[in-house]
């Protein structure tokens, strides 16, 4: 890099803090400058692989890679450490494919789809990809933009004219790139309560026309936070332009050329007989099933965010076909679109430890990275009971799928760490990359749970009468975006008010229900029947002067308030 040393400031959201230069460490220059230096530094790697190896439609269950470049990938010490993560991390069950220079070199499954009748994952399983969908609607967009029906920086308003944020300026010059990028000033994951717990009562325009009633955290195109419903609204243009639903435009330009057997639309009824179903984990129950995650026949509201189902042997056709782009059903133009840096993220220190990250940042449906000098392209899908994991080394033609039904990061990091490192090489990787991913991930998840405990604020025990009843806590409330709470009293046999057993659920997200009991003043706790739906909270009853209940807000049952949570632009005025 000619002298060029890149000096990142780590775990800042003020990137303004960086700078590149030849002699100095100097931490005062301007943001401007630092964006100059990542390109440098992204123009400076290596040139993305653009071979044209035809798409492979064999199995080729091998490990026998070049000679020229040789690397370390066994795919029996791989399978083997599939099943030590799957029983590390409380995970069912594991579909993996591995591509290499144009070759399936490995498609392997592990473990159990279903526990209740013992069925096995294969390569055809079916799971939920959760946000690596995302990938396949920038995708889209850019099949539209080949077309000539759009263009990356089209106003959202030309085609959905009910898009409004709350600021008329943001709303006037928010682009279809902007939907793509998370950068539009919203807090991460505003709005996801009009999406989970599922199945959501929200269509898809009312999520829309639901944006202005969401609070910006920072000014439009300023940082990094990562949006759902954005990529709902990208969606329903891909819907509007080309006058085709979402899933049947994405089944035709993308399954159907890579020969894929996906679905973003309705899944036949047959298919559903090999679906992987959802689990998650705790010490009180063990491992658990989530059916209300569990593949559906019907498509998800949330499909252009996180709802396309697909499987390992089809999901390697998709990581092969970007490592050979003529063979994408979309242009070189519109791939170096989707490949470009256009959000700065954080670097962590586990990134730094593990993969020697310089620079982090997303494109459109991608995550834009590095891992000891070579250019990394991924993306991971989490949902309750789902965990996908894409990524792809282009300059070492490496790309590798992971896919499985828990609801630990380890199973799937730990793999794909695995995977990945055996195709970097050995000279690039530090003296501490670990032998067994496995363990250090599980080991890396204690520090973290102690350095949580360590840190850990208990919410203080009660200390003040209560100022509200029970009693008149019953009652409808009405949020203006978030739609009715209904709280109620599951009265005893002799008909009176049973103590301590309100009843509070949603009109709109019907699977989010709950008990509310008294806590202090005029404060009560709900605590959710599903603890995978949402945080518990704090209700906040508000009174007029005769200490009538007139509303009540909530937020996260925590010992200091967060500034930003799931509730904060909810404000229930009681019927």
């Amino acid at each position: 890099m000619n002298g060029l040393k890149l000096i990142r400031i780590r775990k800042s959201s003020d990137y303004s803090c960086v700078s590149l230069n030849k002699n100095t460490s100097s931490k005062g220059i301007m943001h401007t400058k630092f964006l100059a230096a990542l390109w440098v530094l992204l123009v400076t790697l290596p040139a993305i692989s653009l071979a044209s190896a035809p798409l492979n439609d064999g199995i080729i269950l091998t490990a026998d890679i070049s000679e020229t470049e040789p690397t370390r990938f066994d795919a029996l010490a791989t399978k083997q450490l599939m099943q030590k993560a799957l029983r590390t991390f409380y995970t069912p069950g594991m579909s993996v494919g591995v591509v290499h220079k144009g070759k399936l070199i490995f498609l392997e499954s592990a473990g159990l789809r279903n526990i209740a009748d013992n069925s096995r994952v294969t390569p055809e399983t079916y799971f939920r990809l959760a946000s690596t969908s995302k990938a396949f609607t920038a995708a889209a967009i850019g099949i539209l933009v080949d077309q000539g029906k759009l263009t990356w920086t089209d106003k959202v308003t030309q085609y959905l004219p009910n898009f409004q944020m709350q600021d008329a300026w943001v709303t006037r010059e928010f682009t279809i790139k902007d939907l793509l990028v998370h950068h539009s000033g919203l807090v991460s994951g505003a709005g996801d309560s009009m999406i989970w717990p599922e199945p959501s009562g929200f269509s898809r325009s009312e999520v829309i026309h639901n944006l202005r009633y969401l609070t910006p955290q920072t000014s439009f195109r300023s940082q990094y936070a990562y949006s759902n419903v954005l990529y709902i609204s990208a969606g329903e243009i891909i819907a509007k332009v080309s006058g085709m639903s979402y899933g049947d435009f994405v089944e035709k330009f993308i399954f159907n050329p890579l020969d894929m057997t996906c679905f973003a639309g309705d899944i036949p009824a047959k298919k559903l007989n090999n679906t992987a179903m959802s689990y998650a984990h705790n010490d009180e129950k063990g491992v658990y099933a989530i059916p209300r995650n569990s593949i559906q026949q019907a498509q998800q509201m949330s499909v252009a965010a996180g709802g396309i189902v697909c499987n390992a042997k089809s999901m390697s056709n998709w990581v092969k076909a970007h490592l050979a782009p003529d063979t994408l059903p979309f242009s070189r133009d519109v791939l170096d679109a989707l490949w470009s840096p256009n959000t700065i993220l954080d670097v962590s220190d586990s990134e730094e430890a593990l993969d020697g990250t310089l620079f982090n940042t997303y494109g459109y449906g991608w995550r834009i990275a590095d891992m000891h000098g070579y250019k990394l392209v991924s993306h991971t899908g989490t949902l309750s009971g789902y965990q996908a994991y894409v990524a792809l080394l282009p300059e070492l033609e490496v790309g590798v799928v992971v896919l499985n039904n828990g609801s630990n990061y380890g199973a799937r990091s730990s793999v794909m760490q695995h995977i990945l490192k055996s195709f970097i090489p050995i000279q690039r990787l530090p003296d501490t990359t670990p032998n067994d991913w496995v363990q250090a991930f599980f080991d890396l998840q204690a520090e973290q749970e102690a350095e949580y405990f360590a840190n850990y604020q208990p919410v203080p025990e009660p200390s003040l009468p209560m100022r509200v009843s029970q009693q008149q806590l019953i009652g409808n409330y009405q949020d203006t975006w978030f739609g009715s709470m209904k709280i109620t009293a599951p009265e005893t046999a002799k008909g009176r008010l049973n103590e301590g057993t309100l009843r509070i659920e949603s009109e709109r997200m019907i699977t989010l229900k709950g008990s509310v009991t008294p806590y202090e003043g005029n404060r009560f706790k709900v605590e959710w029947d599903n603890k995978n739906a949402a945080s518990d909270a704090f209700l906040i009853i508000e009174t007029n002067f005769k200490n009538e209940v007139t509303g009540l807000k909530m937020h996260p049952f925590v010992a200091a308030e967060k500034e930003r949570h799931e509730y904060r632009d909810m404000h229930f005025l009681k019927q």
